[in-house]
């Protein structure tokens, strides 16, 4: 599902942010990219989504040689990718249904399938019955699964997670965590990147660690449940 061979990646200010980074993560796999700040743990996301390129190195998802995709097939590339982020990146002048819903407008689906899509959605993330708040008026745990709820509205295969709980407490935290199981459990390839090695640490869960820029650790942690 996503390989990376050999990948290096250095930013014109001679930054090397991977060095000779190789792993393989399968479908339906969940795994937390762990390491220190500026180990290369959002390098290798956005090498993933296509926001950056490799220096070095070969980098395949679903098949696909992503060195070899021209920029105009980029957006439908991504199309197969969800993202969530720490600080949600939610719109405050739309509905929480309203943003949900975005990307499926984007992508051109007829208002009765993006209707359908973005209830399951919502449903899925226990606020079907607040779609027609502002986010504004959402906890922050409510928010977050809100930017969950978007992220796999298009039901993508991969769905990629930067400091999903960096802003949370434990409880919320967990209960964020348990979300990402059940995509993975219907299918969906999760990748975590996270500082919250406490949280992690007892989910029996792949651990890839980055160590400026190279991989250091790979595999579950022996004392995990």
């Amino acid at each position: 599902m996503i390989q990376f061979d050999n990948v290096s990646k250095r930013y014109s200010t001679g930054q090397e942010a991977l060095n000779g980074l190789s792993l393989e993560l399968g479908a339906a796999e969940m795994a937390f990219l762990i390491g220190h700040s500026g180990a290369g743990k959002s390098t290798l996301l956005k090498l993933v989504m296509l926001m950056e390129r490799p220096t070095h190195g070969q980098l395949l998802v679903n098949g696909k040689n992503l060195n070899r995709l021209h920029k105009s097939q980029i957006p439908y590339y991504r199309r197969n990718i969800g993202v969530v982020f720490q600080n949600h990146q939610l719109l405050f002048d739309r509905s929480v249904f309203d943003n949900v819903a975005l990307p499926l407008l984007v992508s051109g689906y007829q208002p009765r399938e993006v209707g359908r899509r973005v209830r399951a959605a919502l449903d899925k993330v226990g606020l079907l019955d607040k779609e027609k708040l502002n986010p504004i008026a959402l906890s922050g745990g409510e928010q977050q699964r809100l930017g969950i709820a978007r992220a796999v509205v298009h039901k993508p295969r991969i769905l990629l997670a930067d400091e999903p709980t960096g802003n949370l407490d434990p409880e919320l935290s967990a209960e964020i965590m348990d979300l990402f199981r059940q995509f993975c459990a219907v299918g969906v390839t999760v990748l975590i990147a996270t500082h919250d090695v406490d949280l992690i640490s007892q989910m029996g869960v792949r651990r890839l660690q980055l160590q400026e820029g190279r991989l250091v650790e790979d595999g579950v942690p022996e004392n995990a449940a």
